[in-house]
């Protein structure tokens, strides 16, 4: 079953795909275990940064892992946050890193092009997706300003970013985007953030975030039920989260958390398994407790 239809399924039945990103290497076995384990379905998503400033070796490094663990009945391999231009504001050869992901086995992938002028944005997304099209996978974009990723941690207080609305998509952007960008999914900005990778900032604790859920309603409504991503997964009130999902958010992105798990845990105790078990037992946490997807796989992963 291809990803996109995957995607689909957890739209249309108002629940939401997870996709868990892999900071490190020896986390991938234990979020492939958990998601299993809880008969749920999942993307083991890796994005450029995490290769580039944390410890995931390389996009290739990170198929590698996922071809020893995968199991094709629950998850599914996605390529995370390929910038146009990047949190350091450097321009980035997206197109390239795209053709080596699909090369080496990625079942998805996602061009981000939001710090772009919508023209730009669209543009770039268009010859992303085109080629993504050409290989039969489907392509992820992002609209809006999901903050969180800059060098220097976020410019303003949550309490502000969510009362203004800063970076949230615009409804009117969004429609044409869909019309012309030809991406198969959306990452949207409606009041989640990034977790921070700075390193500064990178070991606390993300804001408690809210989602304006009437907004996703509307920004499905302008998209002609183009399936949402939420980024920033991590930290979401509940209480916001799962009518989130079911106003069409059909994946989400979760790495702060899981990522702390394992850090935390090494720190403690210098050993991986002990690190692997620590993201084992908060995924499978998140999975029952946090996102109720215990045995959703059977509503997501069929024709």
């Amino acid at each position: 079953m291809s990803t996109q239809l995957i995607i689909k399924n957890a739209q249309a039945n108002g629940i939401v795909v997870p996709a868990f990103n892999i900071p490190h290497l020896p986390m991938l076995k234990p979020i492939v275990e958990a998601v299993r384990d809880e008969n749920a379905a999942a993307l083991i998503q890796v994005a450029r940064l995490e290769w580039k400033k944390m410890k995931a070796e390389s996009l290739e490094a990170v198929a590698e892992e996922y071809f020893k663990y995968m199991d094709e009945k629950h998850t599914r391999l996605h390529l995370d946050h390929v910038p146009v231009i990047d949190e350091d504001y450097e321009s980035v050869d997206y197109l390239a890193i795209i053709k080596r992901a699909m090369k080496a086995g990625y079942q998805s992938v996602m061009v981000d092009g939001s710090r772009l002028a919508l023209n730009e944005n669209i543009k770039a997304t268009r010859e992303a997706a085109d080629c993504t099209h050409e290989a039969g996978i489907a392509c992820e974009a992002e609209l809006g300003a999901v903050v969180g990723h800059e060098k220097d941690g976020m410019s303003i207080s949550y309490e502000e970013l969510f009362s203004t609305r800063k970076g949230f998509t615009r409804i009117d952007e969004a429609t044409r985007f869909a019309e012309e960008s030809h991406c198969d999914w959306l990452s949207v900005a409606v009041g989640n953030i990034h977790g921070a990778i700075a390193e500064k900032t990178r070991n606390q604790k993300k804001p408690e975030a809210r989602l304006d859920v009437e907004y996703v309603k509307e920004l499905r409504k302008a998209t002609k039920d183009l399936p949402l991503v939420l980024h920033g997964g991590s930290g979401v009130r509940q209480e916001f989260l799962l009518p989130a999902i079911k106003a069409g958010i059909a994946k989400m992105n979760i790495g702060t958390e899981v990522r702390q798990a394992y850090e935390f845990a090494m720190l403690e105790k210098q050993d991986i398994e002990f690190g692997r078990d620590a993201v084992y037992q908060k995924v499978r946490w998140m999975l029952k407790e946090y996102l109720r997807l215990s045995g959703a796989r059977e509503q997501i992963m069929t024709v």
